[in-house]
């Protein structure tokens, strides 16, 4: 086979073979295909589409193209869940023990941030002594021993989507549902997983702006997902405002100590993350069905049986034993924290969510490159949601910064981000705002 071949007849609308997809995904990983052939494909597929067989030979041979972890050794369930990405969505933090707790086993591979949406990476990055690249034996290790383990991903697992997603990143063809499905589901498959959650948002701090669009996803993931043997299902999710009340990297850790000990916790937020469970304890046969399931975790959280795994697994993986009681000792603070007051009293109408975690970048709390250091410290907690009264005595928010001048920045940038008038006439806004099934 030809790869110049291959891209000329999806050029001209074909359907690939799963042996032409294969063949070509092979030249990916050891280089044999070029940059400029890869991008050539990409391009032609974000024009021509791919069949719904074509994206499922595309995610099994990426899949394939390094390491799938082996569970066997595990009797409980698989279980994962991969979020599209938002503002103050730290909801890996609590779903992976209370997972765990109901009895699944999570071995939950994440990310870092980059743009305006914060990664789950970077907030463990902040617990010292956590380790958030194991070996795979440390890896599988506290995956048995204590029920879930939050990770990296290696660069043995989907290598070849690694290189695709980066041509793709220079080239304009980031935005091909086609191509995000086969990115995204190849390395949950590589992860050795037997049921997913897809949280798929959308809204003003998502990147599917529209619930139709988010909605096309959703479906393109369930599908391709469903057949290549995961069971999976989406959930569709409100992102007009942050989800938690903190967004940033130390600050949405302590913000997620605080939800699993019961302390403070984010209506929002807790919808999200319940909703979630309860799908993959349904998926995973621990429940009978996903309301079941929904009941499982509130009784997770509320017992505290989540906070003490998640305590578990941070020790078991090099962090502090007594995380959990002494977690506002061991985060980071940032060296300034200062109140954002509006500018005239009123009921917060509207967020700009995504200007809020633009806001977060700024401060340092964030990425525009792969490579840029981020602060751990800085970001934003106590933010307003949509209905929310704002005035002299309550804030917008909080502004944790390194210095006073970046404070006042970004409060500035804050207050750009809402509106605030007399009154919201539109009815509460349901944060699971439907369920895609195969």
């Amino acid at each position: 086979m030809l790869p110049q071949e291959i891209i000329r007849k999806k050029r001209h609308g074909g359907e690939l073979t799963p042996e032409e997809i294969q063949f070509f995904v092979k030249g990916l990983a050891s280089e044999a295909v070029t940059e400029g052939q890869v991008a050539a494909l990409a391009m032609a597929i974000y024009f021509q589409r791919l069949t719904v067989d074509e994206r499922v030979a595309l995610t099994l041979a990426m899949r394939d193209s390094g390491e799938v972890l082996d569970w066997s050794n595990i009797s409980a369930p698989v279980l994962d869940k991969h979020s599209t990405g938002g503002v103050g969505d730290n909801v890996s933090l609590m779903l992976a023990p209370a997972l765990a707790a109901c009895g699944a086993a999570v071995p939950m591979i994440s990310g870092r941030g980059l743009g305006h949406t914060g990664g789950t990476l970077d907030k463990f990055d902040t617990i010292p002594g956590y380790q958030t690249q194991p070996d795979n034996a440390l890896f599988k290790k506290v995956v048995k021993e204590v029920g879930c383990a939050v990770i990296g991903q290696t660069g043995n697992l989907a290598p070849a989507d690694k290189r695709f997603y980066a041509i793709r990143d220079v080239t304009g063809t980031v935005e091909s549902v086609d191509l995000i499905t086969a990115s995204i589901l190849s390395k949950k498959l590589a992860a050795g997983l037997q049921g997913l959650v897809l949280d798929v948002k959308w809204g003003t701090g998502a990147f599917m702006a529209t619930l139709e669009e988010a909605r096309a996803l959703a479906e393109s993931l369930v599908l391709v997902a469903n057949g290549a043997g995961l069971k999976t299902t989406a959930l569709l999710t409100d992102m007009n405002e942050p989800l938690a009340s903190a967004a940033g990297n130390a600050v949405e850790v302590q913000n997620a100590v605080d939800f699993l000990k019961g302390t403070a916790i984010d209506n929002r937020l807790w919808d999200v993350t319940v909703a979630q469970g309860g799908e993959l304890l349904a998926t995973g046969g621990l429940a009978e069905t996903a309301e079941a399931g929904c009941e499982q975790m509130r009784e997770a959280f509320e017992s505290g049986r989540a906070a003490e795994v998640f305590g578990k697994m941070v020790a078991a993986l090099g962090g502090p034993v007594d995380f959990m009681e002494k977690a506002e000792l061991y985060l980071p603070k940032a060296k300034v924290e200062a109140p954002v007051y509006p500018e005239q009293a009123g009921v917060v109408t509207g967020i700009d969510a995504r200007a809020v975690g633009i806001a977060v970048v700024a401060l340092g709390g964030g990425r525009l490159a792969a490579a840029d250091v981020i602060d751990p410290t800085v970001g934003l907690t106590s933010l307003a949601g949509i209905g929310n009264t704002v005035d002299a005595d309550s804030p917008i928010a909080i502004v944790h910064a390194e210095s006073e001048g970046a404070a006042e920045a970004a409060a500035e940038a804050v207050r750009r981000a809402y509106a605030i008038g007399e009154a919201i006439d539109a009815p509460d806004r349901p944060s699971v705002v439907d369920r895609i099934s195969a």
